[in-house]
């Protein structure tokens, strides 16, 4: 399957809409709701916000605030979720912005990524496509802003989950970000599932995304396909939603292979979507 650059003006269209949905779902809530435990190992809703924060800021060219010498100092490598460098520098942000309180927290949310919005209208076309460094290897700017959109949307997800809300699943943000989502999933087919050479698995999503993901292991690797070249060996059909959650790792197959429909292969199928998930 062939990757072109995100176009410009549609993504950053799309990113300004998902900064809107997070501000929108956390803005009426009180500091013990803030301070609620999210998804994901470690972090509290607040956190989760203050995670996008730090990003943004850090993509501004901005540091952390210095740490406050009134509180402990934590030494984030330490921390069990905490497994490579990006997180690091993750955690750093989050701890150093915990001290404020929510509202204050939510306040610079808006400003930042109002900041960013305009920086990113600020661009051109050589600077949206300048190879760049990012969670996914060296790529043009425009798919690391992908990824960036790829990354709220799921953390909007995070939030929704943790404040116990439902939000909408589908749409163009839900649609683009699950290209990140799809992208990477030949090394769960090959690598998690132990797929033998030759075996063709079909991921059928039934929505609010709705779409299939065919993939084929040729010369031992795992290929996504544009249309199927045969029988599948293998066909998965579950929700998006919980596609996305599994693949980011905030549930685990175990919990939910009542809502997972298997044709075809069980034994695979039953591997895969223990699986799925991805760290990016």
């Amino acid at each position: 399957m062939t990757e072109r650059t995100p176009d410009r003006e549609h993504l950053t269209d799309l990113l300004a809409q998902q900064w809107e949905a997070i501000a929108a779902l956390v803005a009426d809530l009180d500091e013990n709701a803030w301070r609620r435990p999210s998804p994901l190992p470690g972090w509290t809703i607040f956190d989760v916000v203050a995670h996008v924060v730090g990003t943004e800021s850090w993509l501004l060219g901005q540091t952390p605030p210095p740490h406050d010498p009134l509180r402990p100092k934590t030494d984030v490598r330490t921390l069990p979720h905490v497994r490579n460098e990006v997180a690091v520098l993750n955690e750093i942000w989050v701890d150093r912005l915990r001290p404020l309180p929510g509202k204050r927290l939510l306040a610079l949310f808006d400003e930042v990524t109002e900041q960013r919005r305009a920086a990113l209208v600020a661009l051109d076309d050589a600077a949206w496509a300048e190879p760049t460094v990012s969670p996914v290897g060296q790529v043009p700017y425009g798919r690391f802003m992908r990824v960036r959109l790829f990354d709220c949307w799921m953390h909007e997800l995070d939030l929704a989950d943790g404040i116990g809300r439902s939000v909408p699943e589908g749409g163009e943000r839900a649609e683009t970000a699950f290209a990140e989502l799809t992208l990477g999933l030949g090394r769960a087919v090959v690598k998690g599932a132990k797929a033998p050479e030759g075996a063709r698995v079909t991921l059928d999503l039934t929505g609010p995304v709705t779409r299939q993901v065919h993939v084929a292991v040729i010369d031992g690797r795992g290929v996504l396909l544009d249309e199927p070249d045969g029988d599948p060996t293998t066909v998965i059909r579950l929700d998006s939603g919980l596609f996305a959650r599994l693949r980011g790792g905030r549930t685990s197959g175990d919990a939910h292979l009542d809502q997972v429909g298997i044709e075809g292969d069980p034994a695979l199928g039953d591997r895969l979507v223990r699986n799925l998930a991805f760290t990016i």
